[in-house]
């Protein structure tokens, strides 16, 4: 399997968030144009399939998809000919909202929809439609630059996770004459990732610059994060010219070359841009897993401006020197992260931990590692171990009939389920979702345990996994299909509490899921690498049809599972990073180390984001399933173990 978007898409529309507002699973809908769903519901399917998609079902739909592409005549037509839909919110939402934006997604400061928008927002007030009118709103009133009107609205938006919205906020702040230092402290703990800065945040930065709260050296090095993305005429915007914007190309395009031309060139520059060029070039190097990366950063770090550093170079930085054992270049790294990216990841302060371990400092270690310590991921995991702590999974709280029942009449779970039916996997998240806000833990099981018995076993672990002192791990951790899949991995010898763990991670159990790439199922599986095993298992009447069949999919995704196991030497690591990146990158990855290394480090030292973080989650769930299916305590350390170098074969597999 190739690198791939798998189907955790964020359909936000004109939403530029700095954190998803939900996790929308997207999925191919085509089937709600076919025949009309069974009446009956079959053995371990969803209840939603026993729904009926009407006419004006299929309307709503195209509805939706006008208003996506912010067509304003096609939305008033469909909207006007769905006046007794019973979801009246949306169909006014889906009428309204492309008045707001303009056919590339901008905010339209023009906008006369100012009363229709008031109109709906008392209306539907306190609900996740409401919610999410505001959030639009808010985008256009900040492009008009009316404050008086946004600073009213700012303070209900119960969400708040919108970047552009937040920009406009410190806009209004600073037009409002607030002092601009006490302005940019915000705005250093929001300009974190140029991907949702939108017009908002591009305006601000400049603002800030002239009123005198952040220099031009700091407005230079936001402008560089976007520059290192590939948003050349966004840097522009933010920083102006930056006088090592050639070395940031050079970097991106052959880190190793500017890596040799700099050191020839350095000291024809500032100290200040020695630092921030030396960085850029270790991220890069890094990024390419090139041992140079470790010698760029400690140059970088001896001349300092480590504030100056994007997002991605600060990360890279830890992440060099790790790969390097490099364990004060590793302290230092974390101890000058920006506080608001280094509070976002548990893994900084695991490292930072493990770090001061190396460096004798045993009693701040083991602070560091409380700290994360009861927190039930990859990071929480490898804690509690190092901590002499076990991983089994908490006590089992239970949850009445009572309780249950009593989730099978909210309002926000019978309209998802409805949207759900529709392939509407977007707004039923939305609507499911909203009504979790403010539940208690036991409330929350009894709402996992309502969505398994109807079928929506990604809701049940979605909703299971926002418990903080009371769980049900076999909630969290689900095994559904489990008559169908066992078999299959005792046959094959496969882990199938790795299996399950992978499948949690890729489909998080919906049937039909589908990538944009065509990976499809419950393990994900591309068409091509489904020909292929299939051949090899002697499976003669398989056609890419019958990818969506749970048995075909479970059997040709887990022969290839453990075919890379095989291929990659029985390394739960590498082959994880395999089946989601591919053979042939799994093993170039383990070619570029130098010396053997922890598995740990090896998976947070993974250059592609996607297969990274695939990687750590699919081990650390795989350790809660064998927990919650043998009732053992469970160590992820020795899951990972040792990854050691070896040259990159070839391998036949796709």
């Amino acid at each position: 399997m190739t690198v791939k978007k798998k189907f955790h898409v964020f359909d936000g529309w004109q939403k530029t968030v700095g954190g998803i507002l939900f996790l929308a699973l997207a999925v191919s809908a085509p089937s709600i144009f076919a025949e009309k769903a069974k009446k009956t519901i079959p053995a371990k399917e969803s209840r939603i399939s026993a729904f009926e998609i009407t006419e004006g079902d299929r309307t709503f739909i195209e509805l939706r998809e006008a208003a996506k592409r912010n067509d304003v005549a096609r939305a008033q037509t469909l909207a006007a000919s769905l006046s007794n839909y019973p979801y009246e919110d949306y169909v006014a939402y889906f009428r309204i909202k492309p008045q707001l934006f303009d056919s590339a997604g901008g905010a339209r400061a023009d906008s006369n929809a100012d009363s229709q928008v008031v109109a709906f927002l008392n209306q539907y007030q306190g609900t996740a439609l409401a919610d999410r009118m505001r959030n639009d709103w808010l985008l256009v009133l900040g492009k008009r630059k009316d404050w008086a009107r946004f600073d009213v609205e700012y303070p209900k938006f119960v969400l708040d996770d919108d970047t552009q919205v937040k920009c406009y906020s410190l806009q209004s702040k600073l037009a409002q004459g607030e002092n601009p230092s006490k302005v940019a402290i915000d705005a250093r703990a929001i300009l974190l990732d140029p991907r949702y800065f939108g017009q908002a945040c591009q305006e601000l930065v400049p603002i800030l610059v002239g009123a005198g709260g952040m220099t031009p050296s700091e407005a230079k090095a936001i402008g560089r994060a976007a520059s290192e993305m590939g948003f050349d005429t966004m840097s522009r915007r933010l920083g102006g010219e930056d006088p090592i914007a050639e070395i940031v190309k050079s970097a991106k395009a052959d880190p190793a070359k500017a890596f040799k031309d700099f050191s020839q060139n350095a000291s024809r520059y500032s100290k200040e841009n020695q630092a921030v060029a030396w960085g850029v070039i270790g991220q890069f190097l890094a990024k390419k897993l090139d041992p140079n990366a470790d010698d760029a950063y400690r140059l970088q770090q001896e001349l300092g401006y480590n504030e100056l550093l994007s997002t991605e170079g600060q990360e890279w930085k830890v992440r060099a020197g790790l790969r390097a054992k490099d364990w004060a270049l590793v302290k230092n790294a974390i101890e000058g992260m920006n506080p608001a990216v280094r509070s976002k990841d548990p893994a900084w302060t695991y490292w930072y931990a493990r770090a001061l371990k190396v460096d004798g400092q045993n009693e701040k270690a083991r602070e560091n590692l409380e700290l994360v310590a009861d927190q039930y991921n990859f990071y929480g995991q490898l804690a509690r171990e190092d901590l002499g702590k076990s991983n089994h999974a908490p006590a089992r709280t239970k949850v009445s009939d009572a309780e249950i029942e009593a989730m099978s009449q909210r309002k926000g779970f019978i309209r998802g389920e409805r949207f759900y039916a529709m392939n509407l996997r977007f707004e039923g998240n939305r609507d499911w979702n909203w009504e979790l806000r403010n539940m208690s833990d036991k409330q929350l099981l009894a709402a996992a345990e309502y969505a398994k018995r109807i079928g929506l076993y990604d809701r049940v672990v979605n909703t299971a996994d926002r418990t903080k002192q009371e769980h049900d791990f076999s909630l969290r951790y689900p095994t559904p299909y489990r008559d169908e899949l066992s078999p299959i991995a005792k046959q094959i010898d496969l882990n199938l509490a790795w299996a399950y763990g992978l499948i949690r991670q890729e489909s998080r159990f919906i049937m039909n899921a589908s990538s944009s790439v065509g990976a499809s199922g419950l393990m994900q599986v591309m068409p091509n690498t489904a020909k292929y095993v299939a051949k090899k298992i002697g499976m003669t009447s398989y056609t890419n049809d019958k990818l969506t069949d749970t048995n075909t999919n479970l059997t040709l995704g887990s022969n290839y599972l453990n075919m890379v196991l095989v291929d990659l030497d029985g390394s739960w690591v590498l082959a994880s990073a395999a089946y989601n990146a591919g053979p042939s990158r799994s093993k170039t990855w383990r070619e570029k180390l130098t010396s053997p290394t922890e598995g740990a480090i090896f998976a947070e030292t993974i250059p592609f984001n996607e297969t990274r973080t695939y990687v750590k989650n699919v081990l650390a769930n795989a350790t809660y399933y064998s927990s919650v299916m043998h009732g053992q305590t469970q160590s992820l350390k020795q899951r990972l173990g040792v990854i050691t170098p070896k040259a990159a074969n070839a391998s036949e597999l796709p």
